[in-house]
């Protein structure tokens, strides 16, 4: 017999195998079961996001946190979509609400610092982004972002120092600003 678990995470399974078409009846299915699950309410938003589906996704994230207002990922995916969208000032009040409710998500941290980034403030993206890797010492992203941070700060010794931790990361190209999903 199905339950709203195993279609969750047969849902879930598909999204990350990037089949997100073919995850969404899966949540929808699971939310008929159970309506007020927010974490049902949340993976239907990433599924639809994947999609492009960001009006339905936004709806959905809205849904997961209307339910459970302390759901620090809702809050940081609907600042994720803000973000992709452009809608930065959007962006940055969800990024500090998901961070009002979970200070320690180096992701959150590193994503509010990519917002300031691309808007400018370097200062406060170093910061955001020293602050994530205190939290996650070796989070590639975050060292990638800070490194690019020092740099447009003219703190050319302090991007020597995170090119040389990322330079002992293997596997990912050391390239730009990267913004962490979910």
């Amino acid at each position: 017999m199905e339950t709203a678990s195993f279609l969750n995470e047969s849902g879930i399974a598909l999204t990350e195998a990037n089949r997100p078409y073919e995850a969404i009846p899966l949540f929808r299915k699971a939310l008929i079961m159970e309506p007020e699950n927010p974490l049902l309410w949340l993976n239907l938003g990433v599924a639809q996001q994947r999609t492009g589906d960001y009006e339905e996704a936004i709806n959905s994230y809205q849904r997961a946190i209307y339910i459970e207002d302390e759901m620090a990922d809702g809050w940081s995916f609907l600042g994720l979509i803000y973000y992709e969208l452009e809608q930065f000032e959007l962006s940055e009040e969800c990024y500090q609400s998901a961070l009002a409710r979970d200070e320690n998500s180096p992701k959150t941290w590193n994503n509010l610092g990519v917002l300031y980034f691309v808007e400018g403030s370097f200062e406060e993206a170093r910061n955001c982004f020293e602050e994530a890797i205190s939290l996650s010492p070796l989070y590639y992203d975050a060292l990638l972002n800070l490194r690019d941070a020092c740099r447009e700060l003219e703190d050319y010794r302090a991007a020597a120092e995170f090119g040389r931790i990322l330079s002992g990361i293997s596997g990912r190209p050391l390239s730009s600003i990267r913004i962490s999903g979910e």
